[in-house]
């Protein structure tokens, strides 16, 4: 390395500066190494070639030059930017202080970066005014790096020694342990203030092992897995393998070496193993059920003496065997499809129940469950487990049948039945079950089928507290509740429920079932029964009125006893005919043209052929029908004696409709006489007249309007009724 200071002094009066300004370009080629001079001002004045060959370029000098250094920018050593203005050269030309020896990182102009050793001196002139500086400087990359990798591979070495999984110790040639990582410690519990500067053989259980390996190492053996027992800070010992070898100074033992790998979990799990599997071997003879191990051909290569037992068949001759050749031959393609694929590694275990023939040709049924023991290059052998279920499934059989016959029976019933879980959900219903509800309930539905219940009196009942609900949670039957269903289409189905809680063996509650009796039959029967009874009550008042009135007038008008018993009795029997045909009617609404046959045909007699009647399909309450037939018996029989039916020409035509009004519709009645004798109006209004008026007006509240017009007797008759008669 150059030193700038050891530059000769000339022997003229021309300053250091002046001097070395005023040298050759060969003078400071010939320095080893990179030269650059600066004056006063920093400016850039002098440098060598092989400045120039590390900035990789040749940067201008004197005023209008290069400032401080030639170097595109400066770096500090941990690569913090250096400006111009701050580095060695500016500070030696600032202040004089020299530079020996610093290190600074240099860039060039394509971004490459060098290490440079700089020596920078101040020049003075004979009056120590600072005329410039000098910078000798050299690039040290190549050294910088190999000092950094060196000290990169003492870290890595001092990382893989402390922390090596591995416990690591050197001892020195007199059996002193000098160094230990920490697996080392932590494998034994020790503190390094209590395991190192301690001979070794202070930590080994047995004496003649740790002489037998100093005595090897020492000899130049290497040690290769030695095996050993060491004492740990809490006494346990643990077995080790140690790998060791020395290291000799002039055939002097300097120090050892030692790897020490802890095997104690690795004895203690082989140990384990070893118990495990006497207790496995032990198992697998002493088992109930059968465990064979087969092949991938399916050939068995172990089983055990259960399996044999349910075979019936020696070991010699089922290891002699494929597990298909005693698989009943309709369920051995099955088993084969299924072992394939476990094989092919498609299936991790299944699940099968098949029959098998026995040594004495017996068939039983046998559950298997195989699965499989793989390694690394794939499937090494199936295990089997296998039981016999043929007693569980002639159990099973018989179950399932006294279920479909069960299942077929609650079908068959004409009452909604449904069963439910212990929590309420709907798991079975039949036929009825669906008709009643009106629509197919889903399983797990809620307490009930239907879709929407109600109490007798209308208020809705929730699911929730409904017959079925009850009998679950207070876990008792229900007798003597009556509830509403409602379709989804608005009907509803009075019914009975009789909910029993099912029970299991144990008498825990598993469930309930429910029958559900629809009575609407019988509520209509009882509404028509109490219907009839009012409806009774109050025509045997109406009728008792009838007759009262009906026995007043005509005796007011009789002409004597025998002629008030015909006309009573005739009108007495037109009030039965129409109470006949309500009766048949059960006292419901009546067709008008029914009514009108049964009124009018009896009293014409060889005459009905002359009497036409027409009109719309209604239906007339009882009300309506007692009146009508008191006013048509009074036509008919007026017609019959003195009216259109009295000779053999005249003919009588009743028609009816219904008129619509703003009130309401009304019925409308027209009878009309022709071709018979010439009427005259009478002199006075007789009975019959009244009694018609009587019916029409005031006890229907309709109108009545009766005509003798020569032609012939004309009645109309207007009666409000109902939207649907």
């Amino acid at each position: 390395m150059s030193n700038v200071e050891d530059f000769p002094r000339s022997a003229r009066a021309s300053s250091e500066f002046e001097s070395l300004v005023a040298a050759s370009p060969t003078a400071l080629d010939a320095i080893p190494g990179a030269v650059y001079l600066c004056d006063h001002e920093g400016c850039l004045v002098r440098y060598n070639s092989e400045a120039a060959e590390l900035w990789a370029r040749t940067p201008p000098v004197g005023k209008n030059g290069i400032r401080i250094c030639g170097s595109h920018r400066l770096f500090l050593t941990d690569g913090t930017p250096l400006a111009f203005e701050d580095c060695p050269m500016a500070t030696a030309l600032r202040t004089g202080e020299a530079t020996r020896n610093a290190e600074v990182i240099m860039e060039r102009q394509d971004g490459s970066r060098f290490v440079a050793l700089v020596n920078i001196r101040a020049l003075k002139d004979r009056n120590g005014a600072i005329e410039g500086a000098i910078n000798c400087f050299q690039d040290i990359s190549a050294y910088h790096a190999t000092a950094e990798e060196l000290q990169r591979r003492n870290e890595d070495l001092d990382d893989f020694f402390n922390n090596s999984a591995v416990g690591l110790h050197i001892v020195n040639g007199e059996g002193i342990i000098v160094r230990a990582n920490e697996a080392e410690l932590s494998l034994l519990g020790y503190g390094a203030d209590e395991y190192i500067g301690r001979h070794i053989a202070e930590f080994h259980v047995d004496a003649p092992v740790i002489g037998d390996i100093l005595h090897r190492l020492s000899s130049g053996e290497k040690l290769e897995s030695y095996p050993a027992r060491l004492r740990a800070k809490d006494d346990s010992i643990k077995h080790v393998v140690i790998t060791s070898n020395g290291r000799f100074n002039e055939d002097r033992l300097v120090n050892t070496r030692c790897f020490t790998v802890d095997l104690t979990s690795l004895r203690e799990a082989e140990a384990a193993k070893r118990e495990s599997d006497e207790r496995l071997s032990a198992t697998y003879e002493a088992a109930t059920i059968g465990i064979a191990e087969a092949g991938a051909d399916g050939r068995l290569l172990r089983v055990n003496d259960a399996i044999c037992e349910m075979l019936g068949r020696s070991r010699d001759q089922l290891l002699d065997m494929t597990f298909f050749d005693y698989t009943h031959p309709e369920d051995a393609n099955e088993d084969a499809a299924l072992y394939a694929r476990q094989v092919a590694g498609e299936l991790d275990s299944y699940i099968l129940r098949k029959r098998a023939i026995k040594g004495d040709g017996t068939t039983i049924y046998l559950d298997i469950h195989s699965s499989s023991v793989n390694d690394a290059s794939g499937f090494r052998y199936g295990v089997r487990v296998i039981q016999d279920v043929t007693t569980a499934k002639l159990l099973e059989d018989r179950l399932r049948e006294g279920e479909r016959h069960l299942r077929n029976l609650l079908e068959a019933m004409p009452a909604a039945v449904y069963t439910t879980d212990a929590e309420g959900h709907v798991t079975f219903f039949n036929r009825a079950a669906v008709e009643m509800a009106g629509r197919t309930p889903q399983q797990g539905d809620l307490w009930c089928v239907t879709w929407r219940l109600f109490n007798p009196d209308g208020t809705p009942l929730p699911h929730d507290q409904c017959p079925m609900a009850i009998a679950l949670k207070e876990n008792r039957p229900v007798r003597g509740a009556e509830a509403i269903a409602e379709r989804p289409d608005g009907t509803r189905v009075p019914f009975i429920p009789y909910p029993t809680p099912l029970h299991d063996a144990e008498g825990n509650l598993i469930g309930a079932i429910n029958m559900l009796v629809d009575i609407t039959e019988r509520k209509q029967a009882e509404n028509r029964q109490k219907t009839l009874i009012d409806e009774l009550n109050h025509r045997v008042k109406n009728t008792l009125a009838t007759v009262q009135s009906l026995a007043a007038q005509t005796a007011r008008h009789a002409k004597n006893a025998d002629d008030l018993h015909r006309r009573l009795e005739a009108r007495l029997m037109a009030l039965s005919r129409a109470h006949d045909l309500l009766t048949q009617r059960h006292w419901e609404d009546a067709p008008l043209d029914s009514l009108v046959r049964e009124v009018l045909l009896p009293l014409a007699g060889g005459a009905s052929d002359r009497i036409t009647f027409d009109g719309v399909p209604v239906n007339v309450s009882t009300r309506v029908a007692l009146n009508l037939t008191m006013v048509l018996n009074e036509l008919a029989t007026n017609a019959t004696k003195y009216g259109a039916l009295s000779n053999d020409a005249g003919s009588v035509a009743l028609c009816w409709n219904i008129r619509s009004q703003a009130d309401a519709p009304r019925l409308i009645l027209n009878w009309r006489e022709s071709g018979g004798p010439p009427v005259s109006p009478p002199t006075r209004r007789g009975l019959g007249s009244r009694l018609m008026e009587r019916c029409i007006e005031r006890d229907l509240g309709g109108e009545f309007d009766l005509t003798f017009a020569a032609a012939g007797i004309t009645c109309s008759i207007s009666i409000p009724v109902p939207e649907t008669v």
